[in-house]
């Protein structure tokens, strides 16, 4: 351990004289992208299928993986929705904290595995409620993704993108559920109750119980490695580096010092957060995702009501387009994967992240969270992102603010234009809002990449506060430097999580359907009790 602290110390010096010689980040740049050019490539890799049309090889993995527990759960991401908001809303609470057994006799053998019945939490494995677990997955998901990366799906794939994009959406709510369920029914407690789950746990100890042990300590190490790059790139560096960028630009700033200044009072901000652990980043997060998100859609609403009269004509397009393709590059099959590609990147479905998350959830019934889970792609994409794909082609009917097929560089500021269009001065709400995003992007990761850092190194205080506190000093590196080929290296550790992700999840699919199953009997029973006149008793628990 203190060897490896030694040659990450060692590896993070150079960033401190770069920062402060700024002229040199091309360099950083250019001798990154050298060593890490052939990963990047490799994840992001663009199988041909004509010389008109490429899909990278991680999509096809990711929607195959959707649709594969689309079909096998029988349509869950459907059936599953009315329960999820019961579950999200409390409805079960009293089943999942003492068990459906305890309360209405049922003798089913209760076959979970971690359930420590001494525990502190209201005599329930896990540290957070099902909205603080679901907020908290949706904190790393919801940002830039949904505000700027819709907007540059548009401007390659048109209109038409927006109808596969709600596709991947509510395809990607299939493989939340089933990773979520796996991230509860594996996940570690320890004797104090703190939680340590995610695909690490359940490549390991699933693919062991199948027979697969060594498959899964191998698969279950490199998505710990992957898990951690990316907390510190994507999750962190990247989001510090736009939030920056972002208030700069707001306060029309002047200089390096403002992006210093912002760096130093933005890692201070979430050190405070994340030192508190999945608690106070489930507090934090249950109260700034709802509102920021609310604000969002909000300002989406008021547009849409105002052009009330386009909204028609714009699913007219939508729809349109999404089967024509008509002049955009790579025409109908570019259009579909603009859409799809959107879609997955942003929820996040099938990369393992989220049931990290959710796994600190409490609850005695693995099941009950991998429903709760799949409310998280659809808010993230089939609500928000298609928000703001509504706003954009809406506003584009009378400004002309974007032209179809060439490709924007800057989504952020088509996105804030076309909110400006109608509400004037909403771009300050967005940069705001983008701040915001990023600060619960980066707590959110910061979690992801201490489960992974911990399960590599050992559990304890140190190991914890040393991995934070590199955690913070990325955040100052990220918004005062050139990232370049730093972001596509650490987006490309993201997306490789899903390659051991996918194997491990297809493989305990019968494991998923277990539990699934499990949790359905217990709300039929309680359902049963109901009807039965026992619910009276339960109350006195």
């Amino acid at each position: 351990m203190k060897k490896f602290l030694l040659s990450l110390i060692t590896f993070i010096i150079p960033f401190f004289t770069f920062a402060q010689e700024l002229s040199t980040s091309e360099r950083i740049d250019l001798n990154f992208k050298k060593y890490t050019g052939w990963f990047v490539d490799g994840i992001f890799y663009e199988i041909p299928f004509s010389e008109s049309f490429q899909i990278p090889w991680v999509l096809i993995v990711l929607i195959g993986g959707a649709l594969y527990f689309t079909i096998y759960f029988k349509l869950i991401n459907l059936t599953g929705f009315y329960t999820a908001v019961k579950v999200v809303m409390g409805k079960y609470e009293d089943i999942e904290k003492h068990g459906v057994d305890t309360l209405y006799g049922d003798v089913t053998p209760n076959e979970q595995e971690n359930l420590i019945e001494t525990i502190r939490d209201d005599s329930a494995d896990g540290e957070v409620s099902h909205f603080q677990a679901l907020t908290a997955a949706l904190s790393a998901t919801v940002g830039l993704g949904n505000i700027a990366g819709v907007a540059v799906a548009l401007s390659i794939g048109g209109p038409g993108a927006t109808f596969w994009m709600i596709l991947a959406g509510i395809l990607g709510m299939a493989s939340k559920f089933a990773e979520c369920t796996l991230g509860v029914k594996f996940r570690d407690v320890g004797p104090d109750g703190t939680v340590y789950g995610g695909p690490m746990y359940y490549l390991k100890k699933g693919l062991a119980q199948k027979g697969m042990g060594g498959l899964g300590k191998v698969l279950a190490v490199i998505f710990a490695i992957f898990v951690i790059g990316g907390s510190f790139g994507g999750g962190n560096m990247f989001q510090a580096n736009q939030a920056a960028a972002q208030f700069v630009q707001l306060f029309d700033l002047q200089g390096t010092s403002a992006s210093i200044w912002f760096g130093i009072v933005m890692a201070i901000i979430v050190a405070f957060v994340i030192i508190g652990g999945i608690k106070r980043i489930a507090k934090v997060t249950e109260k700034i995702v709802p509102f920021m998100a609310g604000i969002y859609v909000l300002g989406a609403l008021i547009i849409l009501i105002a052009n009330y009269n386009h909204i028609g004509e714009a699913f007219a397009l939508i729809f349109e387009g999404a089967f024509s393709g008509l002049g955009i590059a790579g025409g109908l099959v570019g259009v579909m994967i603009q859409g799809i590609r959107r879609g997955a990147f942003s929820n996040e479905a099938g990369v393992g992240s989220a049931a990290i998350a959710h796994s600190a959830v409490r609850t005695k019934y693995p099941a009950s969270e991998g429903i709760v889970a799949l409310l998280e792609p659809f808010i993230d994409t089939v609500v928000i992102c298609t928000m703001t794909a509504l706003v954009i082609v809406i506003t584009n009917f009378d400004n002309n603010i974007i032209q179809y097929g060439v490709e924007v560089k800057e989504g952020v500021e088509l996105t804030a234009t076309a909110f400006d269009s109608v509400i004037p001065h909403f771009s300050i709400v967005l940069t705001i809002a983008v701040i915001m995003f990023a600060f619960s992007t980066m707590i959110s990761w910061s979690y992801y990449g201490m489960q992974g850092w911990v399960y590599l190194f050992g559990r304890g205080k140190v190991t914890e506060l040393v991995y934070k506190l590199l955690f913070c000093i990325f955040i100052w590196i990220g918004s005062v430097i050139s990232l370049g080929s730093v972001i596509n290296f650490s987006d490309a550790m993201i997306f490789a999580m899903v390659v051991p992700n996918i194997i491990g999840v297809v493989l305990l699919t019968p494991v998923v359907r277990k539990e699934l199953n499990r949790y359905m009997k217990a709300i039929k029973i309680k359902h049963q009790a109901i009807d039965d006149g026992l619910e009276d008793m339960s109350k006195h628990l």
